[in-house]
């Protein structure tokens, strides 16, 4: 979310979005607030520092991983004060093992975690540990609320096609084996302990990896869905995942240019049964009622972030008008 007031932002979150709010992030906060960084204070035995380009490990604890823990749990309280009666659903976020390993740089070298299958394994079993607290904490604070994990992870597509770049550039980090791949998520959703979905904002997600590691849903930009990669989404609907369907243009570059309407929930709505028509689901699928049990929930196509506080708010108020609109629109044929 934008701003830099965590009561504020949460008290958005639970007004326009009362059957599924999350915990806001507000990055624009600077060092710490980052997707990198507030994950980072997360691990457990595996300090980090920002540098000049982002996150290194580091030796001992220190300002910064102080700054980010004191941030996060600003946010905590925030949840607390606004939502500590709240029941049902709660979806927290944390970076993935794999986004993690592509962001933060091995302590006496400038390339990536992701270039010592060492570090990455101790990477994946501190953050494992930490998730583990993280969920056990938000339960603390409110007591009625059924976590959902979220494991962003933007740069999984990158690491998997062997195109994370070496510190100089020249170079490229080579592919980890299919098994480790799965390994690292799979560890993280399983010390989790509750319903996962990975999340990922860009082309080519690969749904048969993330269906294949115990995740219960995936998160996608479906404006960068290609032709091709709907039938690895249809196969892991079919197999019971739900999808969380970014349908709403986040980005400030995606806002209608002045002066121009934005979208009626309906189109939007609209689009996303289109989309699994094309891919041949039955409607009572869509609806998630019969059959397979699919559900889908709609949100935006990524972080609200960058846009303008307005804007952010109207967006989490179009997904839940167009989720009310699917129904019957699944129902018309």
């Amino acid at each position: 979310m934008p701003g830099t007031d965590p009561a504020e932002a949460m008290r958005i979150v639970l007004g326009e979005l009362p059957d599924l709010p999350h915990l806001a992030e507000l990055p624009v906060r600077g060092v710490g607030a980052d997707l990198t960084g507030r994950t980072a204070g997360l691990l457990v035995d595996l300090p980090v520092q920002a540098t000049t380009t982002g996150w290194r490990f580091a030796g001992r604890p220190g300002r910064d991983l102080s700054r980010a823990r004191g941030l996060l749990a600003t946010d905590l309280d925030a949840l607390e004060e606004t939502a500590g009666d709240y029941r049902g659903p709660l979806k927290i976020q944390v970076c993935g093992p794999w986004t993690l390993a592509a962001t933060i740089e091995l302590a006496r070298s400038q390339d990536p975690a992701l270039a010592d299958p060492g570090a990455v394994a101790d990477l994946t079993s501190s953050l494992a540990e930490g998730v583990r607290a993280h969920v056990d904490e938000v339960r603390k604070r409110v007591p009625g609320a059924q976590v959902l994990l979220q494991l962003d992870e933007p740069a999984l597509p990158l690491v998997l096609a062997g195109d994370v770049p070496t510190a100089s550039g020249l170079n490229r980090l080579p592919v980890p084996e299919s098994a480790d791949a799965e390994a690292g998520l799979r560890t993280v959703i399983q010390a989790a302990g509750v319903f996962t979905l990975v999340h990922s904002c860009g082309p080519a997600v690969p749904f048969g990896m993330i269906g294949a590691v115990g995740a219960q849903a995936v998160s996608l930009d479906v404006s960068q869905l290609r032709r091709g990669e709907e039938d690895g989404l249809a196969e892991i609907v079919e197999a019971g995942l739900g999808i969380l369907a970014g349908a709403i243009p986040a980005a400030p570059a995606a806002v209608p240019r002045a002066g121009a309407a934005a979208p009626e929930p309906g189109v939007t709505a609209r689009r996303v049964v289109e989309l699994w028509r094309r891919m041949g689901w039955p409607a009572a699928a869509g609806a998630g009622r019969a059959g397979t049990g699919v559900q889908v929930v709609l949100t935006p196509a990524c972080g609200l972030a960058g846009a303008p506080p307005g804007y952010a708010r109207a967006a989490l108020g179009h997904c839940r008008e167009a989720a009310r609109r699917l129904p019957e629109l699944i129902e018309e044929g």
